[in-house]
């Protein structure tokens, strides 16, 4: 077969080439003809392909997502924003920490094991790219329903991936989510985070620049698996047939990963790099697009000089190849050698494959051939932009309507009691400990909060005993009633469950998983998601640093519900001061702060009882959840409150049960003056929190609630050993954990 070079795609121009096949459209081809002024060779195209692919271009989100940037809030703290492998923030005491979210949804559906291992790899080389140290990962999951025998595939694998790779890389996995919902059947979510912790003097760019600078590829060898990989799967519906392309999913060795780790904050400590990109999606094809564009220059490649596990491997194949645990690195010529020697002592291999040259081409050669030649921006930043058509769906009035408060309530306090028992064993609201005992939450001895608390909390220096906190949350069934409301409600509660440990909250990751593009129903969600959260951002003060958006998630012409998953990452000077969520002193009151109404829209109550979903969601008061934050902040740090759990699913009484366990001490609640018991437990009006307040600081915590304005009732106290809402019902702890922790086991065993 000729190989396919850049004079020959000249001299052939009516060759016929597989572009539909790579999932280009026509109109796409007919660009890449125009730019090129002739046809692509088959490495072109498939650099473009990849490149252009939804996955890595977000052409169908980016004119949504300059939202982030157009009503970006000012804020002294953030250090970079969008556009970077991750954003970073000043934390203070001259540290920045660097965060980011991603998914790796349909990879983990086809090969769960992999498809996790390897997202968890994916996000953790982001964050070190940066320039940092990876310190802590995270992982946001959704499942389909609990008791579908496909779950029992998928879950155990997700599971075991996520924690077999993180713990191999000895990374505290300190929180997320885990939920459960048909919608996800055939098209669960993984989504994964990682925080990373450096000086403002280490942070790294992805850009080549310097004539003459050396590129550099260090890490794994280049192998078959992960050819197109997420770049093409998500990219694309699923068929309701279930999994298949499984070469198309990444291979992980996490120990690989962990040479690469330590050998990398190496080079950075001799400041050998000038530049650095990790291999994702998209592989080879990323990182030379994304380098030379970013730079001054253009870059010459020889591809042939790339380390392969398999030697039949095809350039194109090499270039789509998104195997693991592989770094580019750009690098001044009197350094290469102090590099590759560094390289070496790690046992990671590392090859000069080109060079940074002073023209403005990517440039790539095959044993002495060329094969690629183009504008590096056109592949890597200046791809397709669709405005999509979209529309409010004709059944959204209609699922508005069917209001869940009209739905039938508990008439006697038997039947109350019985309501709650059913809703925190519920698989929704019962403990995940099987899923997150399989994770190493304590390694590296700087975790300080781990799930299952409101956020997670990592110590960032061991002297001054400065921290962080972060939280993801977000909630699908809110986002179908009301998209705009539902994505502010996940980044308040996400905000709301770092207020509550004590942290101020800095900035946010998302990751907006979504639909189908092309309905133009989908679209409106996303259109309405991102407006919301854009909007909340800017009212909270909390800049977008980056993130990610999944589409395509549905099998066939169903759709998951529209999840944006927001992470708020925040900053405590004091990791001692931090506030937990577990009830562990008798006599210490109960507070319930904020205000309680009629709102049961997308509730847990209304999904376990009724299995329905329909009404409005909780209203949004995003400055009541500013003012509940600076309240839980202040009396973190000055010692009024011992404990502290935000309400969101499941009520108020999700929370107390959770605390109680939690602590091991029980509760007496008495229902306030102008609620009924039902609504008083199981109401998820947004801006509450449930707080344990000593009796010695209970006139200061009062009166500093009283004097800023926000609502703080009495409504009991931590005592005994049960739950005892007084005129209702008693149910003691022992019967609530059995109920609680007993639900996933059954249904995983």
């Amino acid at each position: 077969m000729t190989l396919d070079t850049v004079k020959h795609a000249g001299e052939t121009p009516d060759v016929e080439q597989p572009w539909a096949e790579l999932g280009l459209k026509p109109d796409e081809y007919a660009r890449i003809r125009d730019i090129l002024g002739r046809r692509p060779t088959g490495a072109e195209l498939a650099m473009y392909s990849v490149m252009w692919s939804e996955h890595c271009s977000y052409k169908s989100s980016k004119v949504h997502l300059r939202q982030f940037g157009e009503k970006a809030p000012e804020n002294d703290a953030l250090l970079v924003g969008i556009g970077e492998n991750a954003g970073v923030v000043d934390v203070g005491q001259g540290y920045a920490v660097t965060f980011k979210v991603e998914s790796h949804n349909h990879p983990s559906y086809i090969e769960p094991y992999q498809g996790a291992a390897t997202g968890v790899g994916g996000i953790v080389r982001d964050i070190l790219a940066m320039g940092a140290r990876p310190v802590a990962v995270m992982d946001p999951l959704r499942f389909g329903a609990a008791d579908h025998p496909d779950t029992k595939r998928v879950l155990p694998g997700v599971v075991a991936g996520i924690g077999g790779y993180g713990n191999c890389l000895g990374l505290p996995n300190i929180g997320g989510e885990v939920v459960f919902d048909a919608c996800y059947q055939g098209n669960p979510l993984v989504n994964a985070l990682c925080v990373g912790v450096m000086k403002h003097e280490d942070i790294h760019l992805a850009k080549a620049s310097g004539t003459g600078n050396k590129v550099i590829l260090y890490g794994a060898r280049t192998g078959g698996d992960g050819i197109g990989g997420v770049s093409v799967l998500a990219s694309e519906t699923f068929e309701s047939t279930g999994p298949a392309k499984r070469p198309a999913v990444q291979v992980g060795d996490p120990f690989q990963e962990k040479l690469l780790i330590e050998c990398t904050l190496e080079l950075f400590r001799e400041h050998l790099v000038e530049g650095i990109q990790d291999l994702g999606g998209a592989g080879l094809s990323c990182a030379t697009s994304e380098l030379a564009s970013a730079g001054s220059g253009g870059m010459r490649v020889e591809l042939d000089r790339v380390p392969l596990r398999d030697a039949t491997l095809s350039p194109e194949e090499i270039l789509m190849s998104e195997s693991q645990e592989r770094m580019c690195a750009v690098v001044a010529p009197g350094k290469v050698e102090r590099f590759l020697a560094i390289c070496e002592k790690w046992d990671v291999i590392a090859t000069v494959v080109g060079e940074v040259t002073d023209g403005d081409r990517l440039e790539i050669f095959w044993h002495g051939e060329q094969i690629v030649d183009v504008p590096p921006r056109t592949v890597a930043h200046e791809g397709p932009v669709y405005e999509r058509p979209y529309a409010r769906p004709d059944w959204q009035d209609a699922l508005r309507a069917d209001d869940a408060n009209k739905l039938p309530r508990p008439e006697r306090p038997e039947e109350l009691r019985e309501q709650v028992l059913k809703v925190v064993s519920s698989p929704n609201q019962a403990s995940k400990s099987w899923i997150t005992d399989q994770y190493d939450r304590f390694v590296q001895g700087n975790t300080v909060l781990a799930q299952p608390e409101d956020s997670g909390m990592v110590r960032v220096d061991e002297d001054t005993d400065l921290g962080v906190a972060v939280a993801t949350d977000g909630n699908g069934r809110y986002t179908k009633l009301d998209p705009y409301a539902g994505a502010q409600l996940a980044l308040a509660e996400s905000y709301r469950n770092v207020a509550a440990t004590g942290a101020r909250p800095l900035a946010i990751s998302n990751c907006l998983n979504f639909g189908s593009p092309e309905d133009p129903a989908v679209m409106w969600q996303f259109a309405e998601a991102t407006r919301g959260l854009a909007d909340g951002c800017l009212a909270l003060g909390t800049p977008v640093t980056g993130g990610n958006v999944s589409l395509y998630n549905q099998t066939g012409e169903n759709a998951i519900h529209p999840t944006p998953v927001v992470a708020v990452l925040g900053v405590i000077d004091d990791v001692n001061r931090r506030t937990p969520m577990a009830f562990s002193d008798e006599g210490h009151l109960l507070y319930l702060l904020g205000d309680t109404e009629e709102e049961l829209g997308g509730s847990a109550w209304s999904q376990v009882v009724h299995g329905h979903l329909g009404g409005l969601p909780p209203a949004v008061d995003l400055d009541r959840e500013k003012l509940l934050g600076e309240i839980l902040i202040a009396a973190s740090r000055d010692g009024m409150i011992d404990a502290a759990h935000d309400l969101s699913d499941g009520g108020l009484i999700q929370a107390v049960t959770e605390s109680c366990l939690r602590g091991g001490k029980g509760a007496r609640l008495v229902v306030p003056d102008g609620l009924d018991a039902f609504t008083f437990l199981f109401s998820e009006s947004a801006g509450r929190a449930v707080v344990a307040v000593p009796r010695s600081e209970e006139l200061r915590f009062s009166d500093m609630c009283g004097a800023r304005g926000l609502p703080a009732t009495r409504i009991g106290v931590v005592d005994g050993q049960e739950i005892d809402v007084q005129g209702q019902f008693t149910i003691p702890l022992a019967e609530l954990r059995e109920a609680h922790e007993e639900t996933i086991p059954a249904l995983l065993a």
